[in-house]
């Protein structure tokens, strides 16, 4: 069965973005952005939540006009070419090779997790990550520590969720943010 990675920058007092929605703290350096691309070349498929996907869709289709950071350069197209899942239960469809799953999430992942294929990667976002966490979808979560307070804003896994995790790793990146790593159960 494929494995669920959920794959989530934080700031070191967990959260994943500004009181604001802000989202323009996290480095990508050489070694994360390789971190980011070593789990896309594990997957197949990328899946996001409703806002993550608002956020993800207006910037890679077109990111190289955008930014000329290593990082954007490289993995645009990777983003492009894998094909992408939402869920949402307003989204009727979407762009860039992207089904829309709405309804009852648990199913939803389940019944893509039963399907063949490399693993299923999930970035960023809390609202889906808790929820499928909560159900126990969840298989492994690589959370980068990175060396900012943002005083508010939403938390990794929000809502009281209860998992136990195991560390199987942890590294520094370019000497800046860290790197954790846990499987779940």
């Amino acid at each position: 069965m494929r494995k669920l990675v959920y794959f989530v920058h934080t700031s070191i007092d967990g959260r994943i973005e500004g009181p604001n929605g802000e989202f323009d703290w996290p480095e990508m350096g050489p070694e994360l952005s390789g971190h980011s691309k070593e789990l896309a070349g594990r997957s197949d498929t990328f899946v996001y939540g409703r806002r993550v996907w608002d956020m993800m869709s207006s910037f890679w289709p077109e990111a190289e006009k955008k930014s000329t950071h290593p990082h954007v350069l490289d993995f645009a197209p990777i983003w492009r070419k894998t094909p992408k899942i939402v869920f949402s239960r307003t989204l009727e469809k979407a762009d860039w090779d992207t089904e829309v799953i709405g309804g009852d999430i648990t199913e939803g992942m389940a019944e893509l997790k039963a399907r063949p294929g490399k693993d299923l990667l999930l970035t960023g976002g809390t609202e889906l990550a808790t929820a499928l966490a909560a159900h126990g979808l969840v298989d492994e979560v690589h959370v980068v520590v990175h060396p900012v307070v943002l005083g508010g804003g939403k938390q990794v896994l929000a809502g009281g969720v209860r998992a136990n995790l195991r560390l199987t790793g942890t590294r520094t990146m370019d000497g800046r943010a860290v790197l954790l790593t846990y499987e779940v159960g």
